[in-house]
């Protein structure tokens, strides 16, 4: 259970705490096998619908990323913030390396740009980590991070520094547990990392049933990416283990309408069937979603696939990306052009995360002068924020 996956897995290595044989989806959208039959010919549709199949074959290297997408220059030193992992999956989506899809998860040099405001923990997470593995940040909730290992690395991370170090795992989840078993006052834990689904089925029950059984424990959630970058991971057995855990929520970060696939639709609505609520979480990115029209077809889209539209984040400022960098000014305009042009079901809280906890960005809470804000927290005392435009 202990072994982990490096960030460089080759195919011909063991996969260790994943395990093999389940029934994958039979969904395969027109799109998605135009790619597979172009770039992988040799794999059987079945192989293709395996989730470990996705993740031996992931791109991991700027040789694979050459073959499929060209030498278009985005060729950038080893020397990134963060390793390269894309599944093939997720890569049928990318219709421009420089598109908003490719710039999600292709590195380039801008990576290499670190500005003064910017830091390798800009949350100050490792500072309310009582024990390892704990973020407790917030009176009655915690964050639990479970694992180091995504199925494909978001380039404006903001837990890069942890990614597939390959130093999460059982010993440090049972001092974790323990932790929460202690502290009556936590009512709520979210599970992340990493990315939870990502664990195999018999370490996320233990995860959910170990929790359960803690009598104060009202509410889990798990925070994850798999539904968008990695469909084929939601098989019925998994969701079955999940629904014996009720009331359980799971928060899908979503970025761009294109994400929307036949095969997210049928995953979203195999997740809602089973009673599970599910969120969005955005983050909002210069040229990727930082446009009215854009923002507003992906929460009608999510609302259609049975998601509620949650948050849309202010990227927070981690290594190497200011080029992602959006004004809070921009992200107001866009919720102005959201509220009440829509369904309120299509709207989202715009938040500011900082060290002193998540921010609700509303006009009535916003004083700026120049580039400078001043914003009210919700322990009702104030936070500075130089922005950059």
């Amino acid at each position: 259970m202990e072994e982990k996956v490096s960030s460089r897995t080759t195919p011909s290595q063991s996969l260790g705490q994943f395990d093999f044989g389940e029934e994958p989806p039979p969904i395969c959208s027109k799109q998605t096998q135009v790619f597979k039959n172009k770039f992988y010919p040799q794999t059987s549709q079945q192989e293709w619908n395996n989730w470990k199949w996705q993740i031996r074959n992931s791109i991991t290297t700027y040789e694979e990323l050459s073959r499929i997408f060209g030498p278009n220059g985005y060729e950038v030193s080893e020397d990134i913030n963060l390793p390269l992992r894309i599944t093939p999956y997720y890569a049928s989506l990318v219709k421009d390396p420089y598109g908003p899809i490719g710039k999600c998860v292709i590195p380039t040099k801008d990576e290499l740009i670190v500005s003064d405001y910017e830091e390798e923990d800009p949350l100050h997470e490792d500072k309310s980590s009582p024990v390892p593995g704990i973020i407790h940040r917030y009176p009655d909730r915690v964050l639990f991070l479970v694992t180091d290992f995504c199925s494909s690395n978001c380039r404006y991370c903001t837990r890069s520094r942890i990614i597939s170090k390959n130093d999460i795992n059982r010993k440090v989840w049972d001092p974790a547990i323990e932790y929460i078993r202690k502290h009556e006052e936590v009512r709520d834990v979210l599970l992340s990392g990493g990315d939870p689904l990502l664990l195999n089925d018999d370490s996320i029950e233990y995860l959910l049933n170990s929790l359960r059984s803690i009598e104060h424990i009202e509410i889990l959630r798990i925070g994850t990416k798999v539904p968008v970058v990695l469909p084929m991971r939601i098989t019925n057995k998994l969701v079955n283990i999940m629904k014996r855990f009720h009331p359980l929520y799971l928060s899908i970060h979503f970025t761009h309408p294109d994400e929307l696939t036949e095969e997210v639709k049928e995953v979203c609505e195999r997740l809602s069937n089973s009673g599970i609520p599910l969120g969005s979480q955005t983050v909002l990115l210069k040229g990727v979603n930082d446009d009215i029209d854009t923002m507003k077809r992906l929460m009608h889209g999510l609302l259609r696939v049975r998601v509620r539209p949650y948050y849309i984040y202010k990227c927070d400022r981690t290594l190497g990306t200011s080029h992602f960098q959006v004004p809070i000014s921009k992200g107001l305009e866009i919720m102005e052009n959201l509220i009440g042009h829509t369904s309120g079901y299509a709207v989202p809280n715009f938040i500011l995360d900082s060290p002193f906890g998540k921010i609700r960005l509303l006009p009535e809470n916003v004083k700026r002068e120049n580039n400078v804000y001043t914003i009210k927290t919700f322990k009702g005392n104030t936070f500075v924020y130089e922005d950059v435009e």
